[in-house]
């Protein structure tokens, strides 16, 4: 279990405390998740005494049953959180000395605060390297969930092709995609859904507005949906007309051969960069190389952006377990924009991917029937 595993090292670093103020890192050491907005929340460790899990006081009842390995402790909004958290680790632990600490997560805010109530204390330690490697390999469980979510994903793509049709809004397909999937039990997207059409695609985060479908354009969707805390992520680029020109064709074409190539080439031992050239390489070769402008992939898992990113100069060797994404893109401003996007993990002859909605460029078609 994560925790045992943080434990035993703060045993081996001679470390005291382990603060985590990360909703995603107090999820994956305690199992209870939650959003708490500007409110304090933390799973404090100790290597000596029981951990200790600190929420709003509206969230007690539902710490208490979930983290059952923790000792709850809350506090209203009336209070001061800090005086109380303190409180409570001093009344749990002797040593207050050595600290670990989320150093890319922590804000400057919280770190005085706890400065303020432990003035002897250092926060040399960093657990977020060490939480990075932990989380980026999933476990047989995590790796269903992540299944489950890849297959609702799917699911969207079909409720967006079918809703399309000429003179719909973008926002109008975004809308109809979330609505349905709260019907069927869906209670959250990963990120901001994305719909673009036509040369709104050329910008590989837009943002959805009132632009109208016409005729023979491409609709890029970029979506994905939670499933019991772990995220999917795909895209599609689906053609929406009679028949696409040449130009699109061939942007097309490239990009799904890119997206194909790397699928097949990973394997356990292959690195990070590799994986990101073999893709590269044909968008490059064909003389698009300065349109695919962002890494090849990005790690998946609680977040929808993690640990490890796929791309150039990345000597990380991929291992069973990885999960990410592997996305090219060509996008020309003002003229076109195509992306293939699945998510997966690494297997011990491949790579298994979350989404199964079709590539080609007749897809839309099939989505439809």
């Amino acid at each position: 279990m994560p925790l045992n595993s943080i434990i035993n090292l703060m045993k081996i670093q001679d470390v005291d405390i382990v603060f985590l103020n990360d909703p995603k890192n107090v999820f994956y050491v305690s199992s209870y998740r939650s959003d708490p907005h500007e409110r304090i929340l933390a799973a404090v460790l100790f290597k000596d005494a029981k951990p200790l899990l600190f929420v709003p006081a509206l969230e007690e009842n539902d710490a208490r049953n979930t983290a059952t390995e923790f000792d709850v402790v809350s506090y209203m909004d009336t209070q001061d959180p800090w005086t109380i958290l303190a409180t409570s680790i001093k009344e749990r632990h002797s040593s207050l000395t050595d600290w670990s600490i989320e150093k890319d997560f922590l804000t400057v805010e919280r770190m005085e605060a706890l400065r303020t109530h432990f003035p002897t204390a250092t926060f040399g330690h960093n657990i977020s390297k060490t939480l990075q490697e932990m989380r980026l390999i999933k476990n047989e469980q995590e790796l269903a969930f992540m299944k489950e979510a890849g297959h609702w994903a799917d699911e969207a793509l079909k409720i967006g092709a079918k809703t399309l049709r000429e003179g719909i809004t973008e926002l109008e397909v975004v809308a109809e995609i979330e609505y349905q999937l709260k019907k069927r039990g869906v209670a959250e997207m990963s990120f901001t859904t994305m719909v673009l059409f036509g040369e709104n695609a050329a910008s590989p985060h837009g943002v959805p507005g009132d632009t109208k479908l016409k005729q023979n354009q491409f609709v890029l969707f970029d979506l994905g949906t939670m499933h019991e805390g772990y995220a999917s992520d795909v895209t599609r680029t689906l053609f929406f007309g009679d028949e696409p020109s040449a130009h699109q064709q061939k942007i097309y074409d490239l990009v799904l051969a890119a997206h194909d190539e790397a699928m097949a080439a990973v394997r356990p031992g292959i690195t990070a960069g590799e994986l990101d050239a073999a893709a590269r390489t044909i968008i490059a070769d064909a003389g698009y190389g300065r349109y695919f402008n962002h890494r090849l992939g990005h790690g998946l898992g609680q977040g929808v952006h993690e640990f490890p990113s796929i791309m150039e100069g990345n000597g990380m060797a991929l291992v069973e377990g990885m999960c990410f994404s592997i996305e090219p893109g060509i996008y020309i401003e003002g003229d076109i924009g195509v992306r293939v996007e699945d998510c997966g993990f690494v297997t011990a002859n491949g790579f298994e991917a979350f989404t199964h909605t079709p590539t080609g460029i007749d897809a839309y078609s099939k989505l439809i029937d």
